[in-house]
């Protein structure tokens, strides 16, 4: 496998951080008067196993599709005041990602779900490959970031 040589300096991430946290961050928390979440944490193998289920759902739909034509997409999202189960209620308003599988057709990246032949490349139906469930700071402790 080719090393994708993902290096960027701490500098530019705190940099990066440092702009999230003074613009957008202050702006949802002083205007929706909540202490909104600044990080999200997913565990490696939810990771791993959401990007091999991609792999085979969309192996199993099409067997033409290449690794190359297939990605994740990252909505921003927030949940709902009330929460519905399992989502505790400590993530009430606060801001989210929810993954998304995406297909390359024309040298574009549709969402994809693979789940419907007809539909493919439209989220439509009544369920679609995705992933939300990772731990949000704040609620979660503050002390086992760097940035």
């Amino acid at each position: 496998m080719e090393s994708l040589n993902a290096k960027i300096s701490s500098e530019i991430i705190q940099n990066l951080v440092d702009n999230y946290r003074s613009n957008q961050l202050k702006y949802i928390n002083e205007n929706l008067g909540t202490d909104d979440a600044h990080s999200i944490w997913f565990d490696f193998v939810t990771l791993k196993k959401f990007i091999t289920e991609i792999e085979e759902a969309a192996q199993s739909l099409d067997s033409s599709i290449s690794e190359e034509d297939l990605g994740v997409r990252f909505y921003y999202a927030a949940y709902p005041e009330v929460p519905q189960e399992p989502i505790p209620q400590s993530f009430s308003k606060k801001h989210t990602l929810v993954m998304v599988p995406t297909k390359k057709v024309d040298g574009l990246n549709y969402d994809f779900n693979p789940f419907e032949e007809e539909n493919a490349l439209a989220i439509t139906g009544r369920m679609a490959l995705a992933q939300n469930h990772g731990d949000l700071v704040p609620p979660g402790p503050t002390n086992v970031e760097s940035f």
